[in-house]
C-alpha cells in the first residue's frame, strides 16, 4: 500500500505568481499605451487583483528565501487567490461582452459623480467612453477578458491546489 506524501513548496511556483501577473500586467498596459485599446471600467477592475498578486507574491519570494516556508505558503495562496479573483472579473466581463447579462453601473462611463455641470461637459468632450459590452479587442472568438479568464483561472487554481497541498 502506498502512502502519498505531499512534496515541499516548490520554489518556481512561488516566483511563477508574481511574475505571471507583471506580465499580464505589462500586456494590459502595453495594449492601452502602445495599442490604443483604451480600458473599461471591468478591464480596469481586473488588473488590481493582479496589482496585488504581485505584492503578496514579493513578500512570499522573501520568506521562502528567508526559509520561512509556513509564511511562504500562505502568501503564496493568497496570491493564487488574488489570480483567481482577476479570472472570476474576467469570466463576468466576457459574460457583458457577449450580452448573458447586464454590466455594473459604472460600465459605459468613468466620470465621476458630484461634478458641476462645467465639470462634467469638459469631463464628455475630454474622455472617450468606452463600453463594458464590447470588445476592443479578440482573437479567435476571445476578448483580453476572455484570455484572462481562461489563462488566469487555469493558473491560478492549479496554483492554489498546488501550493495548498504543499508540505512545509
Amino acid at each position: 500500500m502506498s502512502t502519498h506524501r505531499p512534496l515541499p513548496l516548490s520554489p518556481a511556483l512561488v516566483i511563477l505568481l508574481p511574475l505571471y501577473s507583471a506580465a499580464a500586467l505589462v500586456v494590459a498596459l502595453a495594449s492601452q499605451f502602445w495599442g490604443g485599446l483604451q480600458p473599461c471600467i471591468l478591464c480596469l477592475y481586473q488588473r488590481w487583483p493582479h496589482a496585488a498578486a504581485i505584492a503578496v507574491g514579493l513578500v512570499a519570494i522573501l520568506l521562502f528565501h528567508q526559509g520561512k516556508t509556513g509564511a511562504a505558503k500562505l502568501f503564496t495562496v493568497l496570491a493564487a487567490v488574488a489570480i483567481v479573483a482577476s479570472a472570476a472579473i474576467g469570466a463576468f466581463h466576457m459574460g457583458v461582452e457577449w450580452h448573458w447579462w447586464q454590466g455594473t453601473a459604472s460600465c459605459g462611463s468613468t466620470l465621476g459623480a458630484g461634478q458641476t455641470i462645467d465639470q462634467l461637459r469638459a469631463s464628455l468632450l475630454e474622455t472617450p467612453v468606452v463600453r463594458c459590452d464590447e470588445a476592443a479587442w479578440s482573437f479567435l472568438g476571445l476578448s483580453m477578458a476572455g484570455y484572462n479568464f481562461v489563462i488566469s483561472g487555469l493558473i491560478g487554481v492549479v496554483a492554489l491546489l498546488r501550493a495548498a497541498r504543499a508540505r512545509v
